[in-house]
């Protein structure tokens, strides 16, 4: 798939199609339940019945149950091992950003993603006022991690991406990110980036790609870049564009009758 007519094409942004390619080995991998990894049994030359408790994946079946939901609430089935969120009566107010600064993530968001639906947008920019909101907790929960948990995480992610969980601060970056933000916005156009025409703050935002990788615009620009598009693809609406029905199959290969 490719990116919307109206949306800006960014260096090194994620496409649609790679999204659903990633979408696709994590429903593969999800579907494989209870495998523990090789790296894993040989760090200590035993094949455990279960999994240790902590953080996973969340199940596909879940995820399919959610979907067909059509954003109506629905009771958990029975047994169920995931929680589900009540809707609030209330509208919503951001936990981690201010409401100003809000306003500013939902207009970057309407940027890179285009055109999509207002509760689609609504439930992406949601998703990142949490992410953000949850990133200390993650940050402190992965430093004290147990060792044991941290081999299987290292097993299944890989070293690198394990250490990126331990040492990254998704706060601290937002706050510089958002500095530095305003900076730009009033040496370029003399005004905050909220008050900017619509072109304009498109073109402040593909001018963050022009910018050093240690620059902390562009670290935190990544950040939405990258939750939006998790995000929306998490939503109904971006699963429905994906058209994902979860751990389904063919019963045979179509496109080969003879």
């Amino acid at each position: 798939m490719n990116w919307p007519d109206d949306t800006p094409d960014f260096s090194n942004a994620l496409s649609r199609r790679q999204w659903l390619l990633r979408l696709g080995e994590m429903v593969t991998l999800a579907g494989v339940s209870g495998i523990v990894p090789s790296t894993w049994l040989l760090a200590f030359g035993q094949e455990l019945s279960e999994l240790p408790p902590g953080l996973y994946l969340p199940s596909s079946d879940h995820l399919v149950h959610a979907l067909n939901s059509g954003n109506k609430w629905i009771t958990p089935p029975q047994g169920s091992e995931t929680e589900y969120a009540v809707p609030s009566a209330v509208p919503f107010r951001p936990t981690f950003f201010s409401v100003d600064e809000f306003a500013v993530i939902t207009r970057m968001v309407e940027i890179i993603l285009g055109k999509i639906e207002a509760n689609a947008l609504a439930q992406t920019t949601q998703w990142i006022d949490l992410w953000f909101h949850s990133s200390a907790g993650v940050l402190q929960a992965a430093q004290r991690l147990d060792p044991l948990h941290r081999v299987l995480a290292v097993a299944y992610y890989g070293e690198s991406a394990v250490k990126e969980l331990e040492t990254a601060d998704p706060a601290a970056i937002a706050r510089s990110g958002f500095a530095t933000l305003h900076k730009l916005a009033q040496q370029t156009y003399g005004a905050d980036f909220a008050t900017l025409t619509a072109e304009e703050q498109t073109d402040l935002l593909r001018s963050i790609s022009q910018m050093t990788a240690e620059d902390p615009l562009p670290k935190f620009f990544g950040l939405i870049r990258a939750e939006a598009i998790r995000g929306y693809y998490t939503s109904v609406a971006g699963l429905k564009e994906l058209d994902y029905k979860g751990n389904a199959y063919y019963g045979e290969c179509p496109g080969c009758r003879l």
